[in-house]
């Protein structure tokens, strides 16, 4: 069977985007996800996404990682697929979609930029030298010194797979301030096994895990990443954190037609 793909990024996070609201595309298939995300054998992604349909919101989104799975919520994403749909034409400039995670509302300037209303945060749980919170997806955040040297894949890899996340693992992130409301931030992605250019949930994980550390004052924060720069905003309630928004650029990068 053939389709076509559209490839999106979001400051350097990439995805093969499907439009399956005639549901054809073999959804159990992980080997074939794999495969369409291999670089070398592939299209080359750090994730599939599906374009659905929903009964109760304007589309469905269904992310798979680089590894063929089914996963949590991908911030970038969710951002890139509300640029998907826009392009083709199911939203305007704004949308309401379902993900994994639940209902995400979302925003969609003339400038491509794509502002995404992210879950709330309940729970902030902040240990010796790192902090875990749930923004979507699991993140492990650690503030580092040498962040341009460290070797993201080892380290991050040996944290993933450690004995404090069990089987499922979490994201890694590794960050170091550059200023009163900014900071660097390298990410390893559980899923594809490898640092990413960018972690949408990785972002809003610790610009929430830097704010409960009392590393800064903001409400809104910039976050540099090796793929580009994001912002996350949001409003803190006691040791709650609401109407967080995920806000930066998703870009079309070209299209194609598969066959499988």
């Amino acid at each position: 069977m053939e389709s076509t793909f559209y490839k999106y990024q979001g400051t350097g996070n990439d995805f093969v985007m499907i439009d399956n609201r005639d549901e054809t595309f073999p959804k159990n298939n992980t080997k074939l996800v794999a495969q369409l995300c291999d670089r070398r054998f592939g299209i080359g992604a750090d994730g599939l996404i599906l374009l659905e349909n929903d009964g109760s919101t304007d589309f469905r989104m269904v992310y798979y990682n680089s590894d063929g799975n089914t996963s949590t919520m991908c911030g970038n994403g969710g951002r890139c697929i509300v640029a998907f749909a826009n392009f083709l034409g199911i939203i305007d400039n704004e949308t309401e979609f379902l993900a994994a995670d639940g209902r995400h509302h979302a925003t969609i300037s003339d400038d491509g930029t794509v502002s995404l209303h992210m879950k709330d945060v309940n729970t902030v749980s902040v240990y010796e030298n790192y902090v875990f919170l749930d923004t979507g997806s699991p993140h492990h955040v650690e503030i580092v010194d040498d962040l341009p040297n460290i070797d993201v894949k080892h380290i991050g890899a040996s944290i993933r797979y450690s004995g404090l996340y069990g089987t499922a693992g979490a994201n890694v992130n590794f960050v170091n301030q550059e200023g009163a409301d900014r900071f660097s931030v390298r990410t390893y992605e559980r899923g594809v096994e490898d640092e990413t250019y960018s972690c949408g949930t990785g972002v809003t994980a610790v610009a929430i895990a830097m704010k409960v550390l009392g590393k800064t004052d903001a409400d809104t924060i910039h976050l540099q990443t090796p793929g580009g720069q994001l912002k996350v905003s949001f409003v803190q309630e006691g040791k709650q954190f609401k109407e967080v928004y995920l806000t930066g650029p998703a870009d079309y990068v070209f299209k194609g037609d598969v066959e499988w």
